[in-house]
């Protein structure tokens, strides 16, 4: 069985800003189809604001040619899932779209670098009472060249 994940929106962009760091090699293992993102339409919304931002833009130096590449390759390659905002387990409502993402994608991972996510206890455990993992970028790159190494830990 495929892995599947979604991954937060601060990995995406730090993937585009950082060609060297650990998201960049979590977008080649996704452009390599090592895993199935599951994405939804306000995360894809929310990576290209936050990519256009001219403070983001002009400081990482991003091309509108590689935002448009990056958004592209999740679009084509990534699965799918429509969400209507009605989970509010996160005090951050943006947070709480990326959780339904999630669960709507039956995914088993949320991989993100978001603290209100990673150490919200309220958060990981209703994660878990849906079958969905907390992990950081890093734990997923060892996870996808090892799927059965990591256990069942809430937030690796």
């Amino acid at each position: 069985m495929a892995v599947k994940a979604v991954i937060d929106t601060n990995v995406w962009v730090s993937a585009l800003i950082n060609p060297f760091g650990h998201p960049a090699r979590l977008r080649k293992c996704f452009e390599n189809g090592d895993f199935i993102a599951v994405i939804s339409e306000p995360i894809l919304s929310e990576i290209a604001d936050v990519l256009s931002r001219p403070r983001i833009r002009d400081k990482y130096d991003i091309a509108p040619e590689d935002i448009q590449e990056l958004l592209i390759l999740i679009e084509e390659k990534a699965e799918h899932v429509i969400v209507s905002g009605k989970i509010d387990v996160c005090r951050d409502k943006d947070d709480n779209l990326v959780i339904e993402t999630a669960i709507k994608g039956n995914a088993q991972y949320l991989v993100t670098r978001d603290d209100d996510i990673k150490f919200d206890k309220k958060v990981s455990d209703f994660l878990l009472q849906h079958g969905i993992a907390v992990l950081t970028v890093e734990k997923t790159i060892k996870l996808l060249s090892n799927p059965h190494g990591i256990g069942n830990a809430s937030i690796i």
